[in-house]
């Protein structure tokens, strides 16, 4: 760079600088700029709080006109004082609300809540909302808006009225039975030129925010659904896990109820809700003291001349099976409405044992007035007697083939090349039918106490007889019993570690390791080197069942502890008393009668066979085919 282009530079820095210097504003400019900008932020300010204003405006003049079609036929009852009316009997104590006309608050006396109170709280007027909609020729008419004049006031009876003028009105009647119903008519008084000829139905538009009412909000959540009859059919409900919102029910129901595990509320409609009502349930978090958020959107009758009134039935109270048929017999619309079905008893399979047997035994137990845990205790040792002789079979099939695991041993010896495995299978199975021994015999009636198990984890958990009740160190068999509590929630296993669960998992091992002996005894060849497989897979499986009952109630996993100890126990007094020896000569002197004509297998052991020898000839084909493709090169 030479001496002129240096001095260009400077010149052209000279001049950027002065004029940057030059036209810099003076403290008076920059003062009066402040003032300005000051002046347009207050200008900006003001034009959206403006804006602000009208749109609140427009959205108030919105809500008056909606309220305009409620009140420009109801004027009369657009102003009010809410008051409260309470409609009481020895277990619940219903509050009516004068704004609306419904009931605001349901108490189900005498079932203490999670908190230690002596009653507990359905909903209040915070988180469930009913209302009844009316479309009229020019107005719609939302019993929510209005307020209502209550009359005939007794302790089960009220009549709230909402005037719309001269000879009209809207007439809510209830009246409350001697146990958990609520009986309702909704009736239009003077009121026919106001509608439509065709006008047949009213709009029920009813919200609650369930509330969890015991100690474990996992565990209660998976029975908290909302449930709905159909009128010529069955009673089904919504995904208890997944957010559904306005599900469309495309048949006709009677009846749908807001659950809880252990309360519902029931709305139950005489002449039926229509086609395509809308249902919501939207599991809420854990620690917002909620469950579900529920939501039914229906249509049901309605006539206009109020000749005959709109009439429903609600049921506050406990989900108790007995409780539910009797208090349905209540109903007055001669209905079969199955409203024991709130109380779930599983699949039909087991839904049939328990309502056949479990319940029958369990109320005739309860009847006794004896503790609960002894109860489970018993219905447990009835279920054993029962079952003694299956298990008894199962174990003496066992017995068998293990007194003739060296026999065996040593006639099928030459055969335990891995080629030979399928023809040893076939070898066993004749010198078991020599012997009179089926293999599989001890299978079926083990397999058949398997549903006697399911059906207990689903009565168990449904069982509110179960709630509140201690036994030993467990404060209440209808949640989980916890020996350690922390405030995070831990992956698999929660914030608890529930004693009885792990009294169940450990007896759980300890079963499993007396069972993997005695199937060890009786195996022969390479079968024992494959138990060996099995082992993990039963070891994993109580560990799996910990982490599935950790947040179950206490009476489920105490049944299943007691089941196992007492199947333990029956196992070691059947192999205590179980002689080796004089079963082994019963098995020769069978095989001596066999010896030259022996016995066909038959059943699952026969087909067995029959696969087995249609896969060796497969076998056969395959190495034949084999041979002659290798000749042929």
């Amino acid at each position: 760079m030479d001496k002129n282009n240096i001095i260009g530079f400077v010149l052209i820095a000279a001049v950027l600088i002065g004029f940057g210097i030059w036209s810099q504003p003076s403290a008076e400019q920059i003062a009066a700029q402040q003032k300005q900008d000051s002046i347009e932020n207050v200008a900006r300010a003001k034009a959206e709080n403006a804006a602000k204003m009208a749109a609140q405006q427009k959205t108030a003049q919105a809500k008056a006109a909606a309220e305009a079609d409620t009140t420009a036929l109801f004027y009369a009852a657009l102003q009010g004082n809410a008051t409260d009316v309470v409609l009481k009997n020895k277990n619940v104590e219903l509050t009516v609300n004068t704004k609306g006309g419904v009931v605001s608050k349901a108490v189900i006396k005498n079932f203490e809540d999670r908190n230690g109170n002596k009653d507990v709280t359905l909903f209040d007027s915070k988180t469930q909302s009913l209302n009844f909609a009316l479309a009229a020729k020019e107005v719609n008419i939302n019993t929510a808006d209005l307020y209502f004049t209550p009359s005939n006031q007794t302790d089960s009876t009220v009549t709230m009225t909402a005037v719309a003028g001269a000879g009209k009105s809207l007439v809510i009647d209830y009246v409350l039975g001697k146990d958990y119903m609520l009986h309702t008519k909704v009736q239009a008084i003077g009121l026919a030129s106001a509608f439509a000829p065709s006008t047949t139905q009213m709009d029920v538009q009813w919200k609650d925010m369930a509330r969890q009412q015991e100690r474990g909000f996992t565990f209660e959540n998976r029975y908290a659904t909302l449930t709905y009859h159909e009128a010529e059919g069955g009673t089904d409900y919504l995904s208890e896990g997944k957010k559904i919102e306005n599900e469309t029910i495309e048949k006709k129901i009677d009846w749908v109820a807001f659950k809880n595990q252990f309360f519902s509320a029931v709305m139950i409609a005489k002449n039926d809700f229509a086609e395509n009502s809308q249902m919501t349930s939207i599991p809420q978090e854990k620690g917002s003291g909620y469950l579900k958020q529920y939501e039914a959107k229906m249509k049901t009758f309605f006539d206009p001349s109020g000749k005959t009134p709109s009439e429903f039935d609600f049921y506050y109270g406990p989900n108790d099976f007995r409780l539910l048929k009797r208090v349905e017999k209540e109903c007055a619309f001669d209905k079969d409405l199955d409203m024991q079905r709130l109380v779930y008893l599983g699949w039909p399979l087991f839904r049939i044992i328990n309502r056949w047997f479990t319940i029958y035994v369990f109320d005739f137990l309860t009847g006794l007035n004896i503790n609960m845990g002894i109860v489970l205790i018993l219905i447990t040792l009835l279920l054993k007697f029962i079952t003694y002789p299956m298990v008894k079979k199962s174990y003496m099939s066992s017995a068998k083939m293990r007194v003739l695991k060296p026999k065996l041993e040593e006639a099928t010896k030459h055969l335990n090349k891995p080629e030979d495995q399928m023809q040893k299978q076939q070898a066993m199975m004749t010198e078991y039918a020599k012997y009179g021994v089926s293999p599989l015999s001890g299978c079926l009636p083990m397999l058949i106490q398997m549903p006697i198990w399911i059906a207990m984890f689903n009565f168990v958990p449904n069982a509110i007889q179960l709630r509140g009740e201690s036994f030993l160190w467990i404060k209440d068999l209808s949640t989980y019993d916890p020996i350690i509590e922390w405030n995070t929630n831990l992956w698999l296993i929660g914030d608890h570690l529930s004693l009885t669960c792990i009294l169940f998992c450990v007896a759980n091992i300890l079963y499993s390791l007396m069972t993997m002996r005695q199937q060890r005894d009786q195996m022969v060849g390479q079968q024992a080197e494959q138990m060996k497989m099995m082992q993990w897979m039963m070891f994993l499986m109580p560990l799996m069942f910990f982490f599935m009952f950790n947040d179950y109630s206490a009476g489920l996993n105490f049944y299943y502890f007691i089941s196992l100890f007492f199947s333990a126990a029956i196992m070691w007094i059947l192999r205590r008393t179980t002689n080796d020896e004089k079963l082994l000569a019963i098995l020769e002197k069978k095989y001596e009668e066999n010896k030259n004509n022996p016995k066909k297998l038959s059943g699952l052991a026969a087909r067995l066979q029959a696969m087995q020898e249609q896969q060796q000839e497969m076998q056969r084909k395959r190495e034949e085919l084999e041979r002659k493709r290798k000749g042929l090169q």
